[in-house]
């Protein structure tokens, strides 16, 4: 998997706009830094279950008959 290039684009929206920081002071944050003011501002993003987690509620739940 090739990494992806970082989102500037993004972040500076987020950064200068939604959280109106002044641009000497969105340049001196780290990115972590910055997806921590967003995940503040925002909550924590979800994340995909895992392949287990995935196969029991395909167990419970399962789509019924496919035929």
């Amino acid at each position: 998997m090739t990494p992806q290039p970082f989102p500037w684009g993004r972040a500076m929206a987020f950064g200068l706009g939604a959280l109106r920081l002044p641009p000497r002071d969105f340049w001196s944050m780290t990115p972590r830094e910055l997806a921590c003011a967003a995940e503040g501002l925002y909550g924590r993003a979800a994340i995909a279950p895992s392949r287990d987690a995935l196969a029991e509620l395909m167990r419970a739940f399962p789509d019924g008959d496919q035929t």
